[in-house]
């Protein structure tokens, strides 16, 4: 498919359902490597771990993104030695995590999802998160809403919007691997606050873009492809993601990938620069 085809016409909801299925199936090769048991396990040069099911994952999903788009630049997770010469052009590519979640998978607890986005002059402007363990999908298109879809059932998801009249009792989403007081800590001005135990980052985005809780932290490293999908997921189901001094993130206008320290939250409307503490 040429680039008179696809690229400044290309409309992402031509191709989200092919796109949704080539995170299935990587989904499913993921989930084939987890309930096999047997899987290599590595650490990369920035301290963490990967496995073979990220490497099966990558391979899968960046052959077919560049068979349906060959134009397109796909910016893998596991293939970002890109330099930033190279990409700072890039008006349009996809943006990749085979596997978040690599400490939950090694760990077996399934927390873990396929992520796939497409950002388009610096916005992530289509996003998928799949779960191979419960088979359930996220997706969203800008402008078009955000779904959960499971099984034959599809639903518009919308998050939580607290009344800002009053002090919000929160449903915040940590991390297994995170202590909770250090979470509850970041919310010593809120009194009332309810943690909910998820792992993998763009699972706990994506339970603040369905209402299932108001706010997820993330204090510690990320890269860009940790949240691409899920920024437009949570943007357009009502909610926003943003860096801890409650700027918006921004993808691909630096040499470096990492994302600074972030905020999800359901009600963009209410005061977070009071509800969470300066220490933060």
């Amino acid at each position: 498919m040429c680039e008179s085809a696809v690229g400044a016409v290309m409309k992402p909801e031509e191709y989200i359902e092919q796109v949704i299925d080539i995170a299935v199936e990587a989904g499913i090769k993921i989930r084939d490597i987890y309930l096999e048991g047997t899987f290599e396990k590595e650490m990369k040069s920035d301290n963490t771990p990967v496995t073979s099911a990220d490497i099966a994952a990558h391979d899968i999903i960046t052959a077919a993104l560049q068979a349906l788009t060959p134009d397109i630049p796909v910016l893998s997770e596991e293939d970002a030695h890109i330099p930033f010469s190279e990409r700072k052009d890039w008006q349009r590519y996809w943006l990749v995590d085979p596997l978040d979640g690599t400490g939950e998978f090694i760990a077996g607890s399934g927390d873990f999802s396929v992520i796939i986005a497409l950002v388009e002059h610096n916005r992530p402007i289509m996003g998928i998160v799949y779960v191979p363990m419960t088979e359930v999908c996220y997706y969203a298109i800008a402008g078009l809403g955000a779904y959960k879809r499971d099984g034959q059932s599809e639903v518009r998801i919308m998050s939580r919007q607290l009344p800002a009249d009053r002090e919000p009792s929160l449903k915040l989403a940590v991390s297994r691997r995170q202590d909770p007081q250090s979470v509850l800590k970041l919310f010593s001005n809120t009194k009332h606050c309810e943690l909910i135990v998820l792992g993998g980052a763009a699972l706990k985005s994506c339970l603040v873009a369905e209402g299932k809780a108001d706010c997820y932290v993330r204090i510690g490293p990320t890269g860009e492809w940790d949240t691409g999908a899920a920024q437009i997921i949570v943007e357009e189901a009502g909610g926003q993601i943003m860096d801890i001094e409650l700027q918006p993130l921004s993808y691909n206008e630096r040499e470096s990938l990492e994302n600074p320290n972030f905020i999800v939250v359901g009600s963009p409307h209410l005061a977070w620069d009071v509800l969470l503490t300066a220490e933060c």
